[in-house]
């Protein structure tokens, strides 16, 4: 089986990319088994070495072990996410597990955790080391004391069962998520129920019914389908039921539900950081964040909600005001909220979604977004149909630097699937290292739930799915153009309230008339975006600013409340979420329903402790984009600033001292709060 295993031969592909086309599920156990196999002979190598500890031989040896299994794991867990079926969902659970425990025999291994220390106390302030060498040196370190190297025989066990069944809770949880969001379906068949809604949602919703056999519309809780029906359908109880379809998933007392999952979860976390020294997971997390504390979190936090609360309070009393002169009579509920808070922009600002739709076709603002790569970085993309794709939907592109030289194979994967976790992320196949002095470049992905071409219309966007394109094409770039020795220092492995900064920042150039005149084409005619246009969209830009802040906040809110918890939770799940949301509670209450249930963010991914790092890192790029506002949103030599001390050093240095060798400066909150007109 092995030796006719594609996961386990040399990869005889362009760029050696992964070879999507050769591999099938049950190729996967075979390969985990033998490269955890391999993996564990890499260590034990390092162990048994009779030399005395150094660098290369312990600290470089250890960052280069595991290699096959790192390349293995990323296909998989890429794959289970964007491309994922019964089969792949089950070697999951098999995996995880497995993976968690070859993970914690590495970090719990004593002779191994004395070799690093050996190390680490020669080395740690010796000039011998470059600089990015006592990074990847303290950061090994900590990563051993992280992760339970220093506790006794009985905290080691107690530790890894943890890991284990937190490594099988956070997987359910996704699986529940996905298969709730994909059970779901509206079924329309009186054409009246389509009222308010445009032709291209409608006809998307007639390809949905036709694809499954079935007469009249199918509307689904995948964000296309789902935000556009809950933005324009005038019909008021359907979407009442579209919205307690979304915000019950996993709360419904079925075999999905998630409550007793995500109290399992966060007893877990808990129980782990306490075996650790810390009070609660989050001090545990936020201590290698540019954070630090769950006390600057929470100030953070408090900060922006003084700013923005009394601005949300009034956006929404003015769209209930606006909905009671339309003649509605109820109290505005949160199924009505974004109904008329659309039909309040387009009066306000005469604009809208539907107007601006068509200058927004998905396969030129694809081109505008790499001619505006060309510009800042000079680089260029071309399509390479010869590497092979894991869905015939999905684009690869190599990308070339300015000098002509390879910089990176990018994936593009648009449209939603059933197979396909909701939402939008960029990913990596392949980190970019050095191996033997050669510049190994990276295989990133772009993995969005675009609105789908139609039978009778191409792909167009919303202006949020621009502007969400630009966010994870910057993650993309932060990836691709990667210049470091370490993998595990490479492109995006930086502090979670950081890494958010290379892709905000590219969502500040949707806002400039410049780019959109440039990326914004008629798709039947080709006219450019008329002035007027534009000039409407960068005044609607702080539309709800106030509201959308708030919003923000009160997922932060809720995520620090979950990890902050220093005894488990005795009360139910949604009481709890209620009280911790609750300053920034804007409607009523609304029984059944429960967005932690489906927080896949913190409960299946990675922002735990970690989502306040979306407005974190806004106040970053807010005053790092004013450089680019004083020289020129093209400027070059900006760009390369950016470039060289951002995008290039992916964790080699501390987030800050990065920022100010790019900024001068430290950030500065007010920035932010200018830029969304919360402050003058």
């Amino acid at each position: 089986m092995n030796d006719n295993n594609p996961l386990l031969q040399p990869f005889n592909t362009p760029h050696q990319t992964a070879p999507f086309d050769k591999i099938s599920e049950d190729h996967f156990m075979p390969a985990f088994e033998l490269a955890m196999k391999e993996g564990r002979d890499e260590i034990a190598a390092i162990i048994n070495n009779p030399e005395p500890p150094t660098f290369e031989n312990t600290i470089e040896a250890l960052e280069k072990s595991g290699e096959r299994l790192d390349r293995i794991s990323n296909i998989f867990f890429n794959l289970n996410a964007a491309e994922t079926n019964e089969k792949i969902q089950s070697i999951a659970r098999e995996v995880s597990p497995m993976l968690s425990e070859y993970s914690n025999d590495i970090w719990l291994n004593e002779k191994l955790f004395a070799k690093v220390k050996t190390v680490y106390d020669q080395y740690h302030t010796s000039p011998a080391l470059t600089e990015e060498q006592h990074k990847l040196l303290e950061d090994t370190y900590k990563s051993f004391t992280r992760r339970g190297a220093l506790l006794s025989g009985d905290e080691k066990e107690k530790y890894r069962e943890i890991s284990a069944e937190l490594s099988k809770l956070s997987l359910q949880f996704g699986e529940n998520v996905l298969a709730e969001t994909n059970d779901f379906k509206l079924h329309i068949t009186n054409p009246e129920d389509l009222a308010g809604l445009p032709q291209d949602v409608i006809d998307a919703a007639a390809l949905k019914a036709k694809n499954e056999n079935l007469e009249g519309w199918i509307f689904t809780l995948h964000f296309p389908s789902y935000f556009p029906f809950m933005k324009f359908a005038d019909n008021r109880e359907l979407r009442k039921k579209m919205y307690m379809a979304y915000t019950t998933r996993g709360n419904k007392g079925n075999n999905r539900d998630n409550k007793e999952i995500i109290k399992k979860i966060v007893a877990l976390r808990l129980e782990k950081a306490k075996l650790l020294g810390y009070n609660n997971h989050a001090e545990y997390v936020l201590s290698e964040r540019m954070a630090k504390t769950p006390d600057r979190v929470n100030r953070f936090l408090q900060e922006l909600l003084e700013a923005s609360l009394p601005f949300a309070q009034k956006e929404v009393k003015e769209v209930e005001d606006f909905a009671r002169k339309t003649g509605f009579k109820d109290t505005l509920q949160r199924w009505d909220f974004a109904y008329y808070s659309e039909k309040l922009k387009t009066a306000r600002y005469n604009i809208s979604d539907e107007m601006t739709k068509p200058y927004f076709q998905l396969e030129k603002v694809k081109e505008g977004i790499f001619d505006l790569t060309n510009r800042l970085y000079g680089i260029t993309f071309k399509r390479n149909s010869d590497i092979p794709v894991y869905h015939d939907e999905v684009e690869a592109y190599e990308a070339y630097d300015a000098d002509g030289s390879f910089l990176a194979v990018l994936y593009l994967d648009f449209f939603p699937r059933e197979g396909k976790q909701g939402g939008a992320w960029m990913t990596s196949y392949l980190d970019q290292h050095i191996e033997n002095g050669k510049d190994i470049r990276p295989h990133i992905s772009v993995v969005t739930n675009f609105t789908r071409p139609t039978e009778s219309k191409p792909s167009l966007l919303t202006f949020n799915e621009v502007t969400t394109f630009l966010h994870e094409f910057g993650h993309a770039l932060h990836g691709m153009l990667s210049r470091v020795t370490y993998e595990s220092l490479s492109g995006t492995s930086v502090f979670r309230d950081f890494v958010e900064l290379p892709s905000q920042i590219m969502e500040n150039w949707a806002q400039q008339k410049e780019w959109l005149h440039m990326v914004a084409k008629h798709y039947e005619t080709g006219e450019t975006i008329p002035d007027e246009l534009v000039d409407k969209i960068v005044a609607a830009g702080n539309f709800q600013s106030g509201y959308a802040t708030v919003r923000q906040i009160s997922f932060g809110l809720n995520d620090m409340a979950w990890h902050t918890l220093e005894e488990p939770i005795a009360t139910d799940v949604t009481n709890f979420e209620k009280s911790a949301m609750q300053p920034t509670e804007l409607f009523p209450d609304v029984e059944g329903t429960c967005m932690s249930t489906a927080f896949s963010h913190i409960f299946n991914g990675g922002y735990a402790a970690g989502y306040y790092g979306y407005k974190w890192a806004e106040v970053l790029d807010a005053h790092a984009f004013q450089l680019f506002k004083q020289n020129g949103i093209f400027d070059r030599k900006t760009a390369q600033a950016f470039r060289e001390n951002i995008l290039e050093k992916g964790g080699t240095k501390d987030p800050m001292e990065l920022y100010i060798a790019f900024r001068g400066e430290e950030p500065s909150i007010d920035a932010l709060l200018i830029r969304c007109g919360l402050k003058n």
